[in-house]
């Protein structure tokens, strides 16, 4: 018994609140609502888009009295039986047209000028039928009609005149009144919202999509909202793969007319581009959005057409013959999993059911958005779809067309800052997740500090899941997957999870991966933070390639100690020590140096081939194994293959007195480029380290051998001293 007086106290509730956003509904958007039961109700039995069907609902049906409703919905269903013209019907329309001498049609008319003429034209999209003249006034009044075209009720009248038939047109448009709104108020849109709380708008954004929020939990209401994003943001990238059934791609195929669904993936460049043929763009310069169904069977007919996506997706241009075309079309993809994702994750990637020279390109995948787990929204049911009231289809599709005119991507910045962990492209594309949200929860823009925090949460999960499986699929190059963000007044640090890696805490419950390891140490700064120490076995021979520590030369200088001694003593019973080492090779160089002098005067030689002797065997002694110790890299450059590495000395050889010779401080490592410019007296350094470069040296040689202003090294003290000798005496 309390078990059902609790049941029907829920249900009290749940009506209460039904009522109340119905009510407001009503006074701050009159004539914008539509009952969603009624166009599924007749949708089913006519194949007509759906903003014409609510839009002749909302003006037949517009009331609570259910006697109006259902002569309304009577009324509705005879105009689309007399009036709606289907395109295998078109000369049958026609016929009547001219045996009456007037008719009524709903149809979808674009408008052109005729510059020869001076009037104006249109074509009907399933009439068939072009050159219609139009009055300027419908033009003047209706300017969707210039850009892709409205669906209209039309009064047509046909009149032959046998004198004139040459330069005249029979058929004449007495009357044009637009289906698809003509234009939107946004002020209306951001000042009634303002009447309703969040939760109360987030129902009805998904009631006018002929949802029922009501069967869905939190979590897969800021999902099913995530969708819409595209239809808000310009050039935004997302995919969404999941179970089938979850209505993946029903909003972009019914409830906007500015999105377009490309079944099964066939495609061309010129279709999605750019014509060359006929120099006319594609679909990314007429839609809003392109949506791509079962990512499985996307096939580009030319070779190039990845690539030209890629680059667009990346920048909202492309290049096609001596043209650059931008565009604003965002991209969405969506598919099937066939497999559990505990498995996927498992076995290969969350991208898996891409075909393969998309799902394991790393550079297409990193151009991704936001990924929306679909596995987390439940499979339609006949109660998923709403029976309340939601915004006329067309009403929603034409104020989310105009919010993409819009940015809020700066809003949450005056709260929070992202962590270090996310790179430009994952900023940009948090910040574009953050304003697609924003301006569909909150389109005025208002929004508290507690509100920002909860996107935060959702945006940052969607870019880390894309970021999680490029790391799976390119190994250490993503490392950085610890997304966070950080309150620009406590300095509080956030870090955001993916449901399916695993919990949100900085270090991980339970058993660890294999090659990980944490810890605590100081920064560079001082500050002591967490660190994690992560392996991963890679085909090769055993070279270290260190990620995620910045450009520091310290921590790099340790890992690679670290690693050199490791591999050095790897099968080895006794451990040596680092001085004792470096002591052995100090007493290797010193013999080596006696060695190469005795060469070059048993030779006899002078000049140049006398330097190229001593640079051998400088490279082949205990010399260069030192210097090797102290850099482990070019010091002005990034080269670090030991085989492209030079032991250059500071003050020449020649001039160098035995001691000098010997002295690993007077030596630098170099890659070939800069050892020759330095050997040659084109650079120098000064005592701090910064280049000084001679003005014999050309600017195109510099460019050419990466020779920049504001390069530096590192000096010691004990480095100076030679360093001065040579800016005096070497430097041209």
């Amino acid at each position: 018994m309390d078990e059902f007086n609790l049941s029907a106290e829920v249900t009290s509730e749940t009506d209460d609140r039904r009522e109340i956003i119905k009510q407001k509904l009503s006074q701050y958007y009159d004539g914008r609502i539509v009952r969603k039961d009624l166009t599924k109700s007749i949708r089913e039995g006519a194949n007509v888009p759906v903003y014409v069907l609510e839009y002749l609902l909302g003006q037949y049906c517009n009331s609570d009295d259910p006697e109006i409703i259902d002569e309304g919905v009577d009324n509705v269903k005879r105009i689309l039986r007399d009036n709606y013209v289907r395109p295998d019907e078109a000369q049958k329309i026609l016929s009547l047209l001219r045996e009456r001498g007037s008719y009524t049609v709903i149809d979808r008319i674009t408008v052109v000028l005729n510059t020869k003429e001076d009037r104006y034209e249109a074509t009907f999209s399933n009439l068939g039928i072009k050159n219609i003249p139009i009055s300027a006034d419908y033009v003047k009044d209706y300017d969707r009609l210039l850009c892709g075209g409205i669906w209209c009720i039309l009064q047509l009248d046909y009149e032959f005149i046998e004198e004139d038939k040459k330069n005249t047109q029979p058929i004449r448009i007495r009357k044009l009144t637009p289906i698809q709104m003509p234009h939107v108020d946004m002020d209306e849109v951001k000042n009634g919202r303002k009447a309703f709380t969040k939760e109360e708008w987030m129902d009805i954004l998904l009631r006018s999509t002929g949802m029922e929020p009501d069967k869905l939990s939190d979590r897969a209401k800021w999902l099913l909202i995530a969708r819409m994003i595209p239809l808000v943001e310009n050039n935004f990238n997302m995919c969404e793969l999941g179970p089938r059934s979850t209505g993946k791609s029903y909003i972009y195929e019914q409830i906007s007319p500015n999105s377009i669904l490309v079944a099964g993936g066939q495609t061309t460049v010129a279709n999605l581009f750019y014509n060359m043929s006929n120099n006319t763009v594609g679909l990314v310069g007429m839609w809003d959005v392109v949506a791509f169904d079962e990512v499985a069977g996307i096939k580009f007919k030319d070779k190039d057409g990845i690539q030209i996506m890629k680059g667009y997706m990346a920048s909202g241009a492309f290049s096609r013959g001596k043209a650059e075309i931008q565009a604003k079309a965002s991209m969405v993809f969506v598919g099937n999993i066939n497999q559990s994702v505990e498995t996927l994750q498992k076995t290969s990637s969350l991208f898996d059911p891409f075909p393969p020279e998309m799902g394991t390109d790393t550079a297409f995948l990193d151009r991704f958005h936001a990924y929306i787990p679909g596995w987390e929204i439940p499979k339609y049911r006949p109660d998923s779809f709403t029976n309340d009231y939601g915004f006329i289809t067309d009403y929603l599709s034409e104020f989310m067309r105009e919010l993409r005119k819009d940015n809020y991507s700066n809003i949450a910045e005056k709260y929070f800052k992202l962590g270090n962990n996310l790179n430009q492209r994952d900023a940009i594309a948090v910040r574009k997740l953050i304003s697609g949200f924003i301006k569909l929860i909150y389109p005025d823009g208002e929004v508290s500090k507690e509100e920002v925090a909860e996107i935060m949460d959702i945006s940052l999960e969607l870019r880390r899941r894309v970021k999680e499986q490029l790391k799976k699929i390119g190994g250490m190059e993503f490392y950085d997957v610890n997304f966070s963000y950080i309150d620009n007044d406590s300095f509080d640090e956030h870090f955001v999870s993916v449901p399916e890696q695993g919990g949100g805490k900085m270090i991980p419950e339970g058993m660890g991966k294999p090659g990980c390891l944490y810890t605590v140490s100081k920064s560079k700064t001082g500050m002591i933070g967490c660190y994690r120490l992560e392996t991963q076995m890679m085909p090769g021979n055993g070279k270290l390639t260190c990620t995620g520590i910045g450009s520091g030369k310290e921590p790099k200088e340790a890992t690679n100690t670290a690693f050199n001694y490791l591999k050095a003593n790897r099968e080895s019973e006794t451990v040596i020590d680092t001085a004792e080492q470096e002591d052995v090779l100090k007493a290797q160089l010193d013999n080596s140096v006696d060695e190469i002098d005795k060469e070059i005067e048993a030779k006899q030689l002078q000049g140049e081939e006398r330097e190229a002797l001593i640079k051998v065997r400088v490279n082949q002694s205990a010399f260069r194994k030192l210097l090797m110790r102290r850099y482990t890299h070019c010091c002005l450059c990034d080269v670090d293959d030991e085989s492209l590495l030079v032991a250059s000395h500071i003050k020449p050889w020649a001039k160098s007195s035995h001691a000098e010779k010997v002295d690993v401080n007077n030596g630098l490592l170099l890659c070939p480029n800069h050892d020759k410019l330095f050997d040659r007296g084109y650079i120098s350094f000064d005592n701090g380290g910064h280049i000084v470069i001679s003005d014999e040296l050309s600017k195109n040689c510099a460019i050419s051998m990466n020779i920049k202003n504001d390069m530096q090294i590192e000096l010691s003290n004990d480095n100076i001293k030679y360093m001065e000798y040579h800016r005096n005496n070497v430097l041209k």
